[in-house]
């Protein structure tokens, strides 16, 4: 092998699956010496994420400066972050934020509740440093524990480098701007990837807990409850086929049994319970989406806004909505192709069904496929086989693309995100 050709995964070094104390049998004895080795193993990746991510703010909060805007405003106060932190200072049914649309005292029971609580527990117990700034903190300290969950879920699958290359893929998507803003999608994606990871590894319960709690961060949670459900399935199949497992062969163990149970009850916890508010029982949350125009139409108003595009044009923001859709796809049909976990594989499916299946503001479907990151893996797999002079080349394109584009939806396109 030249010097310029990179190692495969499976070269370079094993999964964490096949390596000496990966397994919870072979791991070290404290909680607190597994933290500390998992983030050894992710330090690379990291410290990268954390570069681009910091040099996507610098290139904002500069041409905001220029622009003669607060950069805080840009990045803690855009279109959903003041929806957010409203009910953060307020609760729900406070007077909807000056110059928000649908002017409806029901519309933000829209939003759900976990990221606004951990603004406020941040802003008044932990930090108390005011509402739009907590939820920033907020915000980042997700996407970097998402950085980690994504990075453990790939170096389990195929090795740390290909898990390094998923997270810097995630970092540089066209939309990763959304990654540093007060929105929720690093909320969720933080917790759905470690839910994947506990999947991976076995620990339904876990799984289920962290599915439960990304029930209350977004409606598209429903992919990881799905995911859950498809991995106790998994496991269930298997004992009954002869392998070891928790029910020793005499069906599902209670842990099984209590993860199917556990992980829908966030989402469908909240959906009652905004159905009881509004009293329109258990559909009253879709009449709520209904004022927003959020309906699951199956994909047709997509197909609709994409003919009225090559019709008619659009706004560049359309456009590159449009081909985002189109990588996407591509994607997914590698991803199918290249068969992975079928935990991975149902969370990918019902997250894109989601995002590409039902109605609302066209533009904003890219940034509802951030937590879709299974779908960078093939991606990083050939990356991570490429040789040197043909990464670098890429993963600066793919920079320059992503923090250009950051730049241009929070400063000059000024649309919702």
């Amino acid at each position: 092998m030249s010097a310029e050709t990179a190692e495969t995964p499976e070269t370079a070094e094993p999964p964490a699956a096949g390596r000496a104390g990966a397994e919870p049998g072979g791991r070290p004895g404290s909680v607190g010496e597994r933290v500390r080795e998992a983030l050894r193993r992710a330090r690379t990746a990291l410290v990268l994420f954390a570069a681009v991510r910091a040099a996507g703010m610098l290139c904002t909060v500069g041409w905001a400066r220029h622009t003669g805007r607060h950069p805080r405003t840009l990045l803690g106060g855009s279109w959903d972050s003041r929806w957010y932190v409203s009910i953060a200072l307020h609760g729900y049914g406070a007077p909807v934020p000056a110059g928000m649309w649908p002017d409806l005292p029901v519309a933000d029971l829209a939003f759900f509740p976990l990221y606004p609580w951990l603004v406020r527990a941040v802003g008044t117990a932990v930090v108390p440093v005011g509402a739009v700034n907590a939820a920033l903190l907020v915000s980042w300290a997700a996407a970097g524990v998402a950085a980690w969950g994504i990075h453990a879920v790939g170096e389990r699958l195929y090795g740390r480098r290909t898990g390094t290359l998923l997270v810097v893929l995630w970092a540089l998507l066209p939309h990763a701007v959304i990654e540093s803003l007060a929105y929720t999608e690093s909320l969720l994606t933080a917790l759905c990837a470690w839910s994947l990871y506990a999947l991976l590894t076995r620990r339904f319960l876990w799984a289920g807990v962290l599915a439960a709690t990304a029930g209350l961060a977004r409606p598209s949670a429903l992919a990881i409850v799905a995911a859950v459900g498809a991995g106790v399935a998994a496991e269930v199949w298997r004992q009954g086929s002869g392998g070891a497992g928790e029910g020793g062969g005499r069906g599902p163990g209670l842990r099984l049994v209590a993860a199917v149970l556990v992980a829908p009850a966030g989402w469908l916890g909240y959906v009652l319970w905004v159905g009881a508010r509004t009293g329109g029982g258990p559909l009253g949350y879709l009449d709520v989406q209904e004022l927003w125009g959020s309906r699951f139409d199956f994909g047709h108003d997509t197909l609709r806004e994409i003919k009225h595009l090559v019709l008619a044009g659009a706004p560049p923001v359309h456009f590159m909505a449009v081909a985002v859709i189109a990588v996407a796809l591509l994607l997914y049909a590698l991803l199918v192709l290249d068969r992975p976990p079928v935990v991975l594989l149902v969370y990918t499916t019902v997250l894109v069904a989601i995002a590409l299946g039902g109605t609302g503001y066209f533009p904003s479907k890219p940034r509802f496929l951030l937590p879709a990151f299974p779908l960078l893996l093939p991606a990083a797999r050939a990356l991570a086989r490429a040789r040197i002079r043909t990464a670098v080349p890429v993963a600066g394109a793919l920079a320059a693309l992503s923090l250009g584009y950051g730049v241009y939806l929070l400063t000059i396109a000024s649309l919702p995100l």
